[in-house]
């Protein structure tokens, strides 16, 4: 048996995962070598984790998320007004499932967008794709997309993501045509995919911020009807880093 050739093929065949691994075996000592049901089995298994370690380093990449982070640096505390429990129920992905929302809000610093980008990390190794949006890209993305023909695609693309993220809600303001398209946005997505959204703005401003009856009455009823609050406190935690 020739293990080069049995590797190539491999290889050749996308099986990266698998011939990573039988290189691994063929070079062990003869005495360790594993019978052929254990080996099949380690092989499999071996190029399932492979595929998965790719996808979800693909789905990191395409959310464009803003911070590397996860969710084992979230410090939690009184102070914060964070608890692990809180972090506990958001770890697994039945919120995401269940179509609920996770609104973040707070002072500049906090952690807002840290924590977003956590939940964002968490729903990638999930399996899940995500989407990383702050206020003002979001402007200038559906503005562009006005002028060059893609708004539709745009649109479409952002309805039908698993777990969406828009960062600094409230911090720019809105014309008429962003409303809308917000609202049309959030419709689709209504109890089957959910949005993170972190402000620094308090929820119960966020009415008077749209500064719309009808277009606001109608995005806070998408959003508030499944949510889970985090009001993150305390000073900010940029200080620290100085």
């Amino acid at each position: 048996m020739n293990v080069e050739s049995t590797v190539q093929q491999l290889r050749t065949l996308r099986l990266n995962g698998m011939a990573q691994s039988y290189q691994t075996f063929a070079d062990m000592p003869s005495h360790q070598q594993l019978d052929a049901h254990t080996l099949i089995a380690q092989l499999a298994e071996a190029e399932a984790y492979h595929r998965l370690d790719n996808r979800m380093k693909i789905l990191l990449r395409m959310s464009k998320l803003r911070y590397a982070a996860s969710l084992e640096q979230i410090v939690c505390s009184e102070q914060r007004n964070l608890s692990k429990e809180m972090l506990l129920v958001l770890h697994n992905d039945t919120y995401i499932k269940k179509g609920q929302n996770v609104l973040i809000t707070g002072p500049t610093g906090v952690g807002k967008s840290y924590l977003a980008c956590a939940l964002g990390h968490q729903a990638c190794c999930l399996g899940y794709k995500v989407a990383y949006l702050n206020g003002s890209y979001f402007i200038d993305k559906i503005q562009n997309s006005k002028l060059d023909g893609s708004y539709h695609r745009i649109i479409n693309y952002y309805q039908k993501i698993d777990l969406l993220i828009f960062d600094d809600f409230g911090l720019y303001p809105l014309s008429q045509d962003i409303k809308l398209s917000l609202l049309k946005m959030l419709e689709d997505r209504y109890a089957k995919r959910p949005v993170i959204i972190t402000s620094q703005l308090p929820i119960k401003n966020w009415f008077d911020f749209i500064n719309d009856p009808t277009i606001a009455d109608a995005i806070m009823d998408r959003l508030l009807a499944k949510n889970h609050r985090i009001e993150l406190k305390g000073e900010s935690m940029r200080k620290n880093q100085f």
